[in-house]
């Protein structure tokens, strides 16, 4: 018997997906994709924006696909990819083409998020809410007409999916929470409010820590509820 035979096999590494192997190749991609989108919107290179943007979503749904992540956190991470490509264009038809690829990938989160019984916390469900309605008083007059209802039933899906993502931890939450951030500063834009210096970065910011917070968030429950 050789001396490899008689080696006693590691039985998780027997166990563990072929896939993994791709998962911290994939990350590393994926993180790396971010801060050139990053470097690129604070340098002011609209086309390193346009190449690194598109690629953020399909990769790191790629990560979550070899870990063995839920298919709905797939799925919502896809949606959002849609959402980043519809927003590279400058159009209102553009922007509710991706505010509703958006909404269909929060849709596929509280899905997800409903599969646990665990209740959410109650009081922050009310401070999401009043947050929500102080925000809507504010900013509706400077939202273009034809955008408020979108933008107001949107901003609903987005905080009860903000919401519902604490049932899974500190991870998801957080992430739920960047999420509603990165989307008021969307809308602060579309108002003309007075924006932070290179706001396009603070959007990109809040918004790439947000869908890694929450696929964290999600592949940390998943593994846990593993047998």
């Amino acid at each position: 018997m050789s001396a490899t035979a008689s080696r006693p096999t590691d039985p998780g590494r027997a166990t563990a997906p072929r896939a993994e192997r791709f998962a911290r190749p994939l990350l590393i991609a994926f993180l790396l994709a971010a801060a050139v989108d990053l470097a690129g919107l604070l340098a002011g290179l609209d086309t390193v924006h346009l190449v690194a943007k598109p690629l953020l979503m399909p990769l790191l749904a790629g990560y979550a696909f070899v870990r063995g992540g839920p298919r709905l956190l797939i799925a919502a991470l896809l949606f959002g990819w849609g959402g980043d490509v519809f927003l590279l264009a400058d159009s209102d038809l553009a922007f509710l083409l991706g505010m509703g690829s958006f909404a269909v990938g929060h849709v596929c989160y509280l899905t997800l998020f409903g599969r646990d019984r665990a209740p959410a916390a109650l009081a922050t469900g009310i401070a999401y809410v009043l947050v929500l309605a102080v925000f809507l008083v504010l900013i509706w007059s400077d939202l273009p007409a034809e955008l408020r209802v979108p933008v107001a039933g949107y901003s609903l899906l987005l905080t009860a999916m903000a919401w519902r993502a604490g049932v899974l931890g500190r991870y998801a939450a957080a992430g739920g929470a960047l999420f509603l951030l990165s989307d008021a500063l969307i809308a602060t834009g579309i108002a003309e409010w007075p924006r932070l210096p290179a706001p396009d970065f603070w959007v990109m910011l809040t918004y790439i820590a947000a869908q890694l917070l929450l696929a964290l968030g999600v592949l940390g429950a998943a593994r846990a509820d593993r047998p």
